[in-house]
C-alpha cells in the first residue's frame, strides 16, 4: 500500500505578527483533504491562511508547500482579491492564467478552463460583466470560478462560503467537487455549523494559542452545549 505524500506540512510554526497567536503548529495536509479552520474572532485563522500563502512570516518553524511553484496554491482571501474595473472573464481567467503552462494551446485552454467553471459556478451569463456591479453572492462565485479555474493542488478560503443562502452553497460546492476529485486540498475558515458538517473531513480548532487537529466526527463529539460559544464566532 503506497503512502500519500503531503501536500503542505506544518513543523513547529509559531503565527502571528510580534506577538504568537498560534503557537508550535505541527501538521500534515494529505491530497484531496477539506480542512475548516474554526475559532472567535482575533484568534489567528486568517493570520494562519496568510502564513500557509507565504504572506505572512512564520515567527518559527517551518511551512512547506510540495506542490507546483506555478500554480500549485490557490488562494481566496476574505475580500476576494478581485479586480472590480474588469470583467467577470478576466478574473476568472487569471486563476486560468496561474495554472496553464506556457504552450501552444496555452489559450485555447485557458478559454476552455474560464467557460468551464462560470458555467460550473452559474455565471456564464455574466462574463462580460464588471465585476463591480455584481451581489456579494455574485463576487464569491467569481472567486471561486476563478479557483476552478486555475485547479490548484492546494486552496486557501477564508470564508469564501459567507454571504451565501443554502441554495448558493450548495452551487459552490458541487463546483469545487471536481477540484476535490482531482486531488486538491481544501483548507477554509469557516464559522457556520451547517457547512462545516457539510463539506469539511477534518477540523483544525484554534483554541488557547494552539491549534487542535480532529477528525469530523471526533469535532461533532465536543459537547454541543458550549461549542458555539467557545469556538465559533458569533453571526453577525
Amino acid at each position: 500500500m503506497s503512502i500519500q505524500q503531503p501536500v503542505l506540512e506544518l513543523k513547529n510554526v509559531d503565527i502571528g505578527y510580534n506577538d504568537a497567536l498560534v503557537n508550535n503548529v505541527i501538521a500534515r495536509v494529505l491530497p484531496g483533504e477539506i480542512i475548516a479552520v474554526l475559532g472567535p474572532s482575533g484568534i489567528g485563522k486568517t493570520t494562519l491562511i496568510r502564513t500557509i500563502a507565504g504572506l505572512v512570516e512564520p515567527l518559527k518553524g517551518e511551512v512547506t508547500l510540495h506542490t507546483k511553484k506555478k500554480g500549485g496554491l490557490g488562494y481566496i482571501p476574505q475580500r476576494l482579491g478581485l479586480v472590480r474595473h474588469a470583467s467577470v472573464r478576466h478574473n476568472v481567467n487569471l486563476g486560468a492564467k496561474a495554472g496553464v503552462p506556457f504552450s501552444r494551446t496555452m489559450f485555447e485552454e485557458r478559454k476552455t478552463r474560464v467557460e468551464e467553471a462560470a458555467k460550473a459556478l452559474g455565471i456564464e451569463d455574466k462574463l462580460k460583466e464588471p465585476v463591480r456591479r455584481l451581489s456579494g453572492g455574485q463576487l464569491r462565485r467569481v472567486a471561486t470560478a476563478r479557483a476552478l479555474a486555475q485547479r490548484p493542488q492546494i486552496l486557501l478560503a477564508d470564508e469564501f462560503l459567507s454571504e451565501l443562502d443554502h441554495q448558493n452553497v450548495e452551487v459552490v460546492i458541487k463546483a469545487v467537487q471536481t477540484l476535490l476529485e482531482d486531488g486538491t486540498s481544501i483548507i477554509m475558515v469557516e464559522h457556520h455549523e451547517e457547512n462545516v458538517r457539510l463539506f469539511a473531513t477534518r477540523i483544525w480548532l484554534i483554541k488557547d494559542n494552539h491549534l487542535h487537529d480532529y477528525s469530523l466526527e471526533e469535532w461533532m463529539d465536543i459537547d454541543e452545549s458550549s461549542w458555539r460559544e467557545q469556538y465559533m464566532e458569533e453571526e453577525e
